[in-house]
C-alpha cells in the first residue's frame, strides 16, 4: 500500500552545485554570428571545466532553446558531444518557451529527489540573431517534391505553376498563434487591466539595472559569468540609466495609449546558462559545493485565449506551490520575479495582493498579501540582464543559488512566465 509519510522519508535532497552562463547580448550584436549550438556547447563546457567534470559521466542533460531550426531537433546530445563531457552521457532537448530550462531542472531534480539518478545538467539557449527563415509552404513542398523526381519531366512538373511570390521568406512570428498578438500587446491589456502606470514600470527597470550593475561592481558575478567573445558582462545593462532617460521613450507595442517601452520590457537576447544538480552523495565523492537546495516546484497554465492575461500563470503556479508546501508568500528571505516586461511582474504583484482575485481564481479565503521588495531581485532582474528564452530559468537559478550561498542561509521563490500562457515556480533553501 503507499504510505505517503514513508514515501517522503525516501526522497533525497537536490543540490544545487552551481551555475554558469554567458553574458547576455542584444540580438544582432557580439553573438550574431553564433547558433544555438555554439553558446550551449561552450556554455557547459563552461560549466565541466568549472566543476572538473572532464570524462565524468551526467546521467543526463536536459536543455532547450525556443527559437531554433529544424537541424537542431537533437540540440542537447549534440552540444554535450561538444564538450570533454563523457560521451556516454545523454542529452535530452526540451522546449517549454521561457521555462524551459527551469522546467528541465525541476524535471531532472525529481528524478534526483526518487533515486532515479544522481546528476543532472539543466541548461537553456536562445538566439534571434540566428533565427529560422523558411519558405512559404507551397514552395517548400515543390522543393520536396524535386529531390523525389527521378526524370526531367517529373522535375519539370514540379515547377508547373510556380511564382516569384513563393519565394518571399517568412520570418518566425513574435506572436501567439491562437490571438495573433504579440506578447508585449498581451501585456498592454494586463497593465490596462491591472492599472500599472507608466511610472511603475520606469522605476522597477530602472532599479533592475542599478541592482545588476552593482552586484557586477561588487564581484558577485564572477564565478557565474565568463567572459565571452570579448563581452565580460550583460551588454544590455544601463548602470548610468534614470528616470529621466526612461521617461523619454515612446510606447512600441500600444503607441497612442501605450505604457509599456524599450526601457521597461526586455530587448531580444541571445546567450545561454546550465546548471548542475546533484545528490549529496554525488556532490560529497565529486568534490562539489553545495550551494542550496532546489525543494519543489510547479507548473500552471491560464486561459488568455477567452480573457485571462497571457502572462498570468506564475500568479497560479506560486500560489499552488505555497500551499502545496504550507507556505506563505512572506515566508521567503529573496524572491526571484523573472522580468519579461516591468507591467508583468507589477501585475503578477498587484494580483497576489487582491482579495478578489486570490479568491475567484486562486481558491484562496484571502489575499496572498504583499513581498517586501527589498528582496526581490536584489542583483538586478531580466529587463537589465536580457532573455534569452530558454536560458533565463538557468540564470535565475544559478544567481538565486549563489545569493543564499552570500547570505549563509535562507529561502528563496522563483517565478517565471511563459508564453503559450504558463508559468512556473520553484523554491529554493539552504539551512
Amino acid at each position: 500500500m503507499y504510505n505517503s509519510e514513508n514515501h517522503a522519508q525516501t526522497l533525497r535532497k537536490v543540490v544545487i552545485a552551481g551555475g554558469v552562463r554567458l553574458p547576455f547580448c542584444r540580438s544582432n550584436t557580439a553573438y550574431a554570428d553564433l547558433s544555438n549550438l555554439d553558446m550551449l556547447s561552450d556554455t557547459l563546457q563552461q560549466l565541466s571545466t568549472r566543476f572538473k567534470l572532464s570524462g565524468k559521466k551526467i546521467d543526463e542533460v536536459v536543455a532547450g532553446a525556443v527559437t531554433s531550426h529544424s537541424k537542431d531537433w537533437n540540440l542537447a546530445r549534440e552540444a554535450v558531444m561538444s564538450t570533454d563531457l563523457s560521451p556516454a552521457t545523454p542529452g535530452i532537448t526540451l522546449q517549454m518557451a521561457c521555462g524551459t530550462s527551469l522546467q528541465a531542472a525541476l524535471m531532472s531534480a525529481a528524478k534526483i529527489a526518487t533515486g532515479q539518478i544522481d546528476c543532472a545538467i539543466a541548461a537553456g539557449t536562445d538566439t534571434t540573431s540566428d533565427a529560422p527563415v523558411v519558405f512559404q509552404r507551397r514552395f517548400a513542398r515543390r522543393l520536396i517534391k524535386l529531390g523525389q523526381a527521378r526524370s526531367l519531366k517529373a522535375r519539370m512538373q514540379t515547377l508547373k505553376g510556380f511564382r516569384l511570390s513563393e519565394l518571399a521568406p517568412r520570418a518566425p512570428a513574435n506572436g501567439e498563434p491562437r490571438t495573433g498578438l504579440s506578447m508585449g500587446q498581451h501585456c498592454e491589456l494586463m497593465a490596462q487591466q491591472w492599472g500599472i502606470t507608466r511610472e511603475e514600470q520606469d522605476q522597477l527597470a530602472l532599479e533592475s539595472h542599478l541592482k545588476a550593475a552593482a552586484a557586477y561592481d561588487a564581484g558577485f558575478f564572477d564565478d557565474l559569468v565568463n567572459s565571452y567573445e570579448g563581452v565580460g558582462r550583460d551588454n544590455n545593462i544601463r548602470g548610468d540609466s534614470s528616470l529621466e532617460k526612461l521617461a523619454s521613450l515612446k510606447p512600441v507595442f500600444d503607441r497612442k495609449h501605450g505604457t509599456l517601452t524599450a526601457g521597461n520590457s526586455t530587448p531580444l537576447t541571445d546567450g545561454a546558462a546550465a546548471v548542475l544538480l546533484c545528490s549529496e552523495e554525488w556532490a560529497r565523492a565529486n568534490d562539489l559545493p553545495i550551494q542550496a537546495y532546489l525543494t519543489a516546484g510547479r507548473s500552471s497554465a491560464v486561459d488568455f485565449v477567452h480573457g485571462e492575461g497571457l502572462l498570468m500563470a506564475p500568479t497560479v503556479a506560486v500560489s499552488e506551490l505555497l500551499m502545496h508546501n504550507g507556505l506563505t508568500l512572506q515566508d521567503f528571505d529573496c524572491y526571484e520575479i523573472h522580468e519579461a516586461f516591468a507591467a508583468q511582474a507589477l501585475c503578477t504583484l498587484k494580483a497576489w495582493e487582491d482579495p478578489e482575485f486570490c479568491r475567484s481564481r486562486l481558491g484562496r479565503d484571502q489575499a496572498m498579501g504583499s513581498i517586501d521588495r527589498s528582496k526581490m531581485n536584489i542583483k538586478g532582474g531580466s529587463l537589465a540582464f536580457g532573455h534569452p528564452f530558454a536560458a533565463t530559468g538557468a540564470r535565475i537559478l544559478g544567481s538565486l543559488a549563489a545569493i543564499l550561498e552570500e547570505k549563509g542561509s535562507g529561502r528563496g521563490l522563483i517565478s517565471v512566465c511563459t508564453a503559450g500562457g504558463m508559468g512556473v515556480a520553484a523554491i529554493v533553501e539552504r539551512s
